[in-house]
């Protein structure tokens, strides 16, 4: 008995001590040191000029390799059923192109905005919208292939018995997959299955690998995504439930290629009473760590920024942010629209109905286009060598009387740029 007491203690002081180490450990990342160091260790590398002696040198960012995305709302297509003026969509389209290098339908992809009566496909608004994004070189990623939710699923299709219903999944996989080839190659292929289970419901669970076998038979360079909420909330009420639903897939052979989380009401460390979801750095930072473990790109999907104040958004989008470009496996952050007309949640929107940016747009503007922007200049050597530490992504360099357009990339970690 005393053995068996004695070792109960010892287990329960193992695990007091391993959850104490990795509270530590969190709690030792989320520091602004810590933030800022991961940041110029992941997203930085270096760019060596070869030019005369004493020569200038210019090296001034055009581009980030990482994605700044924003979703984009039916009505810039000119014949959506309630279009932009001539006036906003032009708006519309300078802040896009100043802002975001990354880009997703809203709902002009989604089945439901497709395929409003059976069989009749429309792809007009989708195909509008990525043309306009295409000529800023603006790319996109696919949401959505299909909606786990009830709600969202046509009367049309609810309709259908077993057979026809897997005809129609069949088709929609395939017809989509095809129409949006070598434009649109990253889909999320079956929106919130943790919360919702129409297909599973009425097909069987082996329809998601069905699913996505269908898509890649049309297009095999699609890269197919899950995407659910509920995730980095501080509740973490879907956390450990996705994990596990990533887990099984994986396991019966479903080739998932990305894991999306979404980051709606990101408010503040404090309690919220008003029911929107609550997260904090250090949950943030914890599932993104259990996450990782996957070796799979992670994509902040759809993001808005809520809090009490218009400086209490500019905070929580800096402290959010951070978190994420910080961390190794996280490569896009998409904010769910930035204009206030039309936006879902209009009170969290980054540009006024008037476009007056919030505190909340200069904040990201000053993260992006700043604190992780690189413009620097100086003179060579005497061997002829300028070396500069910058952000990934494409750059002019200036030296000697000419200029070059190159890329420094994450995978290759370095340039040469060389004058003769």
């Amino acid at each position: 008995m005393k053995i068996k007491l004695m070792f109960l203690v010892i287990v329960v002081c193992s695990l007091i001590t391993s959850v104490c180490f990795a509270q530590d450990d969190v709690s030792a990342k989320i520091t602004p040191a810590a933030i800022d160091a991961r940041i110029a260790e992941i997203r930085m590398g270096d760019i060596i000029v070869k030019t005369k002696p004493g020569a200038d040198v210019k090296i001034e960012q055009v581009r980030h390799e990482f994605l700044f995305g924003a979703a984009i709302t039916d009505n810039l297509a000119e014949k959506s059923g309630n279009a932009m003026s001539d006036k906003d969509r032009k708006m519309f389209l300078k802040v896009l192109e100043e802002n975001f290098n990354y880009a997703v339908h809203e709902n002009a992809l989604k089945w439901y905005d497709t395929e409003v009566e059976y069989k009749v496909v429309d792809y007009y608004l989708a195909d509008r919208i990525y043309e306009l994004c295409k000529e800023r070189n603006i790319p996109m990623r696919g949401h959505c292939m299909f909606w786990a939710k009830d709600k969202y699923i046509m009367p049309w299709l609810m309709e259908l018995d077993n057979d026809e219903l897997r005809a129609a999944v069949a088709r929609r996989a395939t017809d989509a997959a095809k129409h949006f080839k070598g434009r649109i190659d990253e889909f999320d292929i079956n929106n919130e299955m943790i919360n919702g289970d129409f297909f599973r419901r009425r097909l069987g669970y082996g329809i998601v690998s069905e699913m996505t076998w269908m898509v890649k038979a049309a297009n095999p360079n699609a890269k197919l995504y899950v995407n659910d909420y509920g995730v980095l909330v501080e509740r973490g009420f879907n956390a450990d439930s996705y994990i596990m639903q990533i887990e099984n897939l994986l396991a019966n052979g479903v080739p998932i290629d990305g894991i999306g989380c979404q980051a709606h009401f990101i408010t503040s460390d404090k309690n919220d009473s008003t029911g929107r979801a609550v997260t904090t750095s250090g949950r943030v930072q914890k599932t993104l760590d259990k996450l990782a473990k996957f070796n799979l790109p992670i994509k902040i999907t759809e993001c808005l920024v809520s809090a009490d104040t218009e400086e209490g958004k500019a905070e929580e989008l800096r402290r959010f942010f951070r978190l994420c470009f910080a961390h190794p496996s996280v490569e896009a952050i998409v904010m769910w629209g930035f204009w206030e007309v039309g936006h879902w949640i209009p009170q969290s929107a980054m540009w006024k109905k008037d476009w007056t940016p919030t505190p909340q747009a200069l904040a990201y503007r000053d993260l992006v286009f700043n604190e992780w922007w690189t413009k620097v200049s100086g003179k060579a050597d005497k061997k002829g060598i300028y070396k500069a530490d910058a952000f990934y992504g494409d750059y002019l360099i200036i030296s000697n009387g000419k200029t070059k357009k190159v890329t420094l990339s994450k995978k290759d970690k370095s340039i040469e740029v060389i004058f003769k």
